[in-house]
Formats: structure tokens, sequence, C-alpha cells
């Protein structure tokens, strides 16, 4: 086992979330260094240690999969879009929104390392030491609308998520001012269908395979006791002003 890092005085700053709607798409606008602006992409710090998820994500897996697997997506992202200044001034959820617009010729790298980005920042985000006994706030009230119940919700969320065959994730999205559940293959994001998302989960082997090996099932369940719902109600908030 590699000793955890000591990540405790890495802090990541809240990024403004601006909400951006078109006849194309509808999309959650995440301003992030070196993507809002033509300088190159760069790998976020964890808001927390690489240990403080435990015992539902172990320290090891947390820096495979942050300290290798994102800084990966940010390198081959970079690479990519070297001489495309104009791809490099975009917010990174509206390149990935708007992947018509990428040359074929880097299309598909970009929206898997692009899109491997955007999701991780947005994971590492969406979870948080002990957040599955926060308050759900509004969030938590149109969920129960939606789904009828909170259990309904997490029942139709694993399944979703349990079911994505082979490597992807599971969002909780926005999806014309509705909320809605959607799998999405590899590291395809909801705003390339024109959703919002506000909750995900990578089911990626790397993200459990560590600690729960092959019962994606269990790290689905486990996985509701990290959940960031301060985060998430800022998303939806965000989402619907």
């Amino acid at each position: 086992m590699m000793p955890p890092k000591n990540t405790s005085k890495n802090t990541i700053a809240r990024r403004e979330l601006l909400v951006v709607s078109s006849a194309a798409v509808v999309a959650s606008m995440i301003a992030m260094p070196g993507v809002a602006s033509a300088q190159e992409a760069s790998l976020p710090p964890l808001p927390y240690p690489f240990d403080a998820l435990e015992p539902v994500i172990d320290a090891q897996t947390m820096e495979i999969h942050h300290d290798r697997h994102h800084q990966g997506y940010v390198d081959k992202l970079n690479a990519a879009l070297k001489g495309h200044s104009d791809l490099q001034a975009k917010p990174l959820s509206k390149l990935i929104a708007e992947l018509d617009q990428v040359p074929e010729s880097i299309r598909t790298t970009v929206r898997n390392n692009g899109g491997g980005h955007l999701n991780h920042t947005l994971f590492w985000q969406m979870m948080t030491p002990g957040g599955g006994k926060q308050n759900r706030g509004e969030v938590g009230k149109a969920i129960d609308q939606a789904f009828g119940s909170f259990d309904e919700f997490k029942t139709q969320f694993a399944t979703a998520a349990t079911g994505q065959f082979g490597s992807g994730w599971g969002w909780l999205v926005l999806d014309g001012g509705k909320m809605a559940i959607v799998g999405t293959p590899n590291q395809d994001n909801p705003v390339t269908m024109g959703k919002v998302p506000l909750l995900g989960i990578d089911v990626w082997e790397h993200a459990y395979y560590l600690k729960y090996l092959n019962k994606r099932a269990d790290y689905v369940n486990a996985w509701f006791d990290v959940v960031n719902w301060d985060f998430v109600n800022e998303m939806y908030k965000n989402a619907k002003a």
C-alpha cells in the first residue's frame, strides 16, 4: 500500500457556477483555471486529504484516482488543444457541450479527456467527509417530489449506476427543468446531451476496485454516505436561477 499524502493544506476554491441556455444546449458552466482562458488546463487539488472519505473510499484509491487518472486526462486534453486557442478559451463544460464544434481530428480525444477532466473536477466536489448526514435542503425536496421519496431516488440512481455496462457514470440531472437519472458511457458528460448534471458517481473500476473488487453495488450504496449535498444544492440553485 502506498502511504497517503498529506493534502490537508490543499483547499479547492468554490467555482463560479453560471447557467447558459440556448436552443442547442442547457449546460452548467463551471469556470476552471486554464480552461476559462487560453492557458493550459491544470489538475485541481482535492478539497480534503486522501484518507478523508474512509471507510467509503480508501486513501490509495483516492491518490491513484486523482493524481494519476485525473492528471492523465488533463495532460492529454492539453496536448489535444495545443494550437487551438479558440477552444482553450472556452469554459470546460461549454467545450464538452459543443463537441460538434471541435475539429474531427481531435474530437474523440477532447471528448474522452475533456470529459474526464470535467467529470472528475465535479466528482471531487460532490463528495465530502460525512456528507451523507448533511441536510439535503431544496434539492432534497425536489428529489422527493420528482421520485416520490429519497429512498426511491436512491434505488433508481443505484440501478442506473450499477447497470452501466462497462466503464461510465450515473447521474442525477436537470433535463428541461425536470429531474431525471441517466447513465453515460466512458467519460461522457450529460452537458453533451443538453442536460445539467447535479450529482454524478464514477463507476469506472479504478474508482472502487481496490476496496470493493467486483462488487460495484456495494460501492454505490456506500457512496451515499459521502455525498456533498451542500455542493449539490449549489449546483441546483444555479441551474434553477
